[in-house]
């Protein structure tokens, strides 16, 4: 089955956001950021959420909201940069056909260099005391996807083409 929806996955700073338009625009296709999605729903942004519900009751939502959205036809869908922890959800991303699950890889100074000023929004990014050992632990998560692709030396261009030559490795029937 040809590759129908393209899944970015990968630590904040990775550039899913960036370059899933990029991706979006060139095979004519449509681009939804996740945490986007969830913000419209539940009418408030996604660090009110964590703070009001907490980091597992936004999971559970954010995994309901991935469900109804992946294997849509000619998506590229980013993901919240923990979305891959929820097993239930990497189970899917990894096996739903025609869904190709691509991790943007990039290192914890990239991370911190591009997101910085940004934590108010970013709630993980605002516990520092946490982010390294959160980084680690999500590492060997994201590179279980179908392609990993290292971004910290690439433009958001060179990024989006690594993405379609991905696409294009990708073999009928790969799920």
């Amino acid at each position: 089955m040809a590759p129908r929806c393209i899944v970015l996955t990968g630590f904040m700073g990775s550039g899913k956001s960036t370059v899933g338009p990029l991706v979006a625009a060139h095979l004519g296709w449509t681009f939804t950021d996740v945490d986007d999605v969830i913000e419209s729903e539940a009418g408030a942004p996604i660090a009110e959420l964590f703070a009001r519900h907490g980091e597992a009751a936004f999971r559970d939502r954010e995994h309901a909201t991935i469900a109804n959205l992946a294997g849509r036809d000619n998506l590229i869908l980013a993901l919240g940069g923990g979305a891959i922890e929820h097993p239930a959800t990497r189970t899917l991303l990894l096996t739903t056909p025609g869904t190709i699950l691509i991790h943007l890889e990039v290192e914890l100074a990239t991370t911190l260099a591009r997101c910085s000023g940004t934590e108010r929004i970013r709630p993980i990014l605002a516990d520092q005391t946490n982010l390294a050992s959160r980084y680690q632990r999500r590492l060997p998560l994201y590179r279980t996807a179908h392609f990993s692709i290292p971004v910290d030396a690439l433009t958001p261009d060179q990024v989006a083409d690594a993405i379609l030559k991905a696409v294009r490795l990708a073999k009928p029937g790969h799920s």
